[in-house]
C-alpha cells in the first residue's frame, strides 16, 4: 500500500506558502481502486478492535473517517472550527507557527468508556492532532490509536502526541 500511494499522491509545490511542498490526497480519492485499497487496509487494522467511535479532524480526515466509521459499524465524531457546531461543546485553542487556532467537538459526541479511534489524513508538526487529544481528555474513553494516511517524519511531529499508539500508513 505505501508505494501505491506514494505513486498516487501528488506533490505540490509552494502550497499553502513558498518553501512548502504540500501532499496532496485527492488523487487517491479520485481512484476508486486506490481508495478502496486505502479504507481496506485501515479496516483490518482496526476490525477486530472493537472501535465505537472514529473521531475526524476537519476537512480531509472526514473524507477518510466516514466510510472507515461505517465498514467499522462505528460512529462518526467531527471535530471542527470554531462556530460549526450548533450544540454544546468543549473547544481548545492551540499555537500553529505562525499564530493560533481552535478546535470543537460536541459534549454529547463521545459516550463513557468508548473506544475511540483519532483519524486524519496526515502528521505533520502534530499540533493539532495534540489538540484534539487534549479535546478528548473531557471524555471517559479509551483512546485506542491515532492513525494517519501520511506521515512527514522528517516534522517530528509523532513527539507531541505524548504516549499514544500512532500508525500511519505511508512515512515520507
Amino acid at each position: 500500500m505505501e508505494k501505491l500511494l506514494k505513486k498516487t499522491v501528488v506533490d505540490v509545490l509552494d502550497f499553502p506558502k513558498k518553501g512548502i511542498i504540500f501532499k496532496d490526497l485527492t488523487p487517491v480519492l479520485k481512484d476508486k481502486k486506490v481508495f478502496k485499497k486505502l479504507i481496506d487496509v485501515l479496516y483490518k487494522r482496526y476490525k477486530t478492535r472493537k472501535i465505537d467511535k472514529v473521531v475526524c479532524v476537519e476537512a480531509r480526515g472526514f473524507l477518510i473517517g466516514a466510510p472507515l466509521a461505517y465498514k467499522l459499524g462505528a460512529g462518526l465524531v467531527p471535530v471542527r472550527k470554531p462556530g460549526k457546531l450548533p450544540r454544546d461543546r468543549f473547544k481548545i485553542e492551540y499555537a500553529l507557527e505562525y499564530g493560533t487556532d481552535a478546535l470543537e467537538i460536541h459534549k454529547d459526541a463521545i459516550d463513557k468508556g468508548d473506544r475511540v479511534l483519532l483519524l486524519d489524513d496526515v502528521l505533520a508538526t502534530g499540533g493539532t492532532v495534540a489538540a484534539v487529544i487534549s479535546l478528548l481528555e473531557n471524555f471517559d474513553c479509551k483512546l485506542e490509536e491515532v492513525a494517519f494516511v501520511m506521515e512527514l517524519d522528517f516534522l517530528k511531529g509523532r513527539k507531541k502526541l505524548g504516549k499514544n499508539k500512532v500508525f500511519s500508513v505511508v512515512h515520507y
